[in-house]
């Protein structure tokens, strides 16, 4: 019974500390980024950067990239602790990894959020171009067609012709405008429609035409790309499963048998093989999902 409480104490103690230094690592990281807000930029893919900082601000992912990282390398530092189970040599080891993973988390949830709110923006690009076309048919002017356009389109199509427009009303020419907005949300049928625009009100063409024809083009590529998903499907699902392969694997070979698979977590070797295994996976989901992947 005494030593019962004394391992009560030990872990009471232990929960106490671990929370203080997470308390005390996230006001500390919140406090040094707090002035990094305007000056931080993301690192990596200058398309998917400029996504992500229509979702949140950088230097506010900053902070919370940090402070998770540091949360969720003390949790499972408290756990691994709290359990031993294992051996000690992996704690440190596993909190860094935990710890990388928990800083890429926030960067990864909101690269998703952005790309579904650009993958939502390209879908309604046929509408738009469709509207413009109807509109200006039926004796608009083009910013009066892309006023009325936008107000029948929802989701960020809507949010952004609603920036543009008020900046036209404050004195920018609207092919800045969308120029600007094309810069915002880089797409390859934007792009296109939007050099076309400026370049038949340039040379005075007629517009409608114009529009009537880039319906047909944004409509065929609109297809093609679907049949191109459709394709390359199957390839995606296979580097899924074999990623998932061998961590399903072995669940199902530590439920049959405990004693054979143990010692994959309590050793040394056990856990150089697990980080071998856990590379090889990914450098094979990588190398699959590059051949899968077609740019057009």
């Amino acid at each position: 019974m005494p030593q019962q409480m004394l391992d009560n104490h030990n872990f009471i103690t232990l929960a106490l500390v671990f929370t203080a230094t997470a308390l005390f690592a996230f006001l500390a990281i919140v406090t040094l980024f707090k002035r990094s807000q305007e000056k931080y930029e993301i690192s990596g893919n200058a398309t998917h950067n400029a996504i992500i900082k229509k979702i949140i601000d950088p230097g506010k992912l900053l902070r919370m990239r940090f402070s998770c990282a540091m949360l969720m390398a003390a949790i499972i530092l408290l756990i691994l602790v709290s359990v031993n189970v294992l051996n000690p040599f992996i704690y440190v080891p596993v909190a860094i990894g935990v710890g990388i993973l928990g800083y890429m988390l926030p960067y990864w949830f909101y690269l998703w959020k952005g790309l579904q709110r650009k993958e939502k923006f390209e879908s309604k690009l046929l509408d738009l171009t469709m509207g413009l076309a109807n509109g200006m048919k039926s004796g608009l002017a083009f910013p009066l067609a892309l006023e009325a356009t936008s107000k029948r389109i929802g989701g960020p199509m809507q949010e952004e012709l609603a920036v543009v427009l008020r900046e036209y009303r404050l004195g920018l020419e609207l092919a800045e405008s969308l120029d600007r907005l094309n810069q915002r949300m880089p797409c390859e049928d934007l792009h296109l429609l939007v050099t076309t625009i400026k370049l038949t009100t340039k040379s005075g063409g007629s517009l409608v035409d114009v529009l009537e024809k880039m319906v047909d083009t944004i409509r065929s590529r609109t297809e093609f790309q679907e049949r191109l998903k459709n394709m390359t499907a199957a390839g995606r699902f296979e580097a899924i499963a074999m990623s998932c392969a061998p961590v399903l694997a072995f669940i199902l070979l530590y439920l049959v048998d405990p004693d054979l698979m143990g010692p994959m977590l309590t050793t040394k070797l056990g856990w150089c093989g697990i980080a071998a295994i856990a590379a090889l996976v990914s450098v094979g989901f990588y190398i699959i999902n590059k051949i899968v992947t077609i740019e057009v």
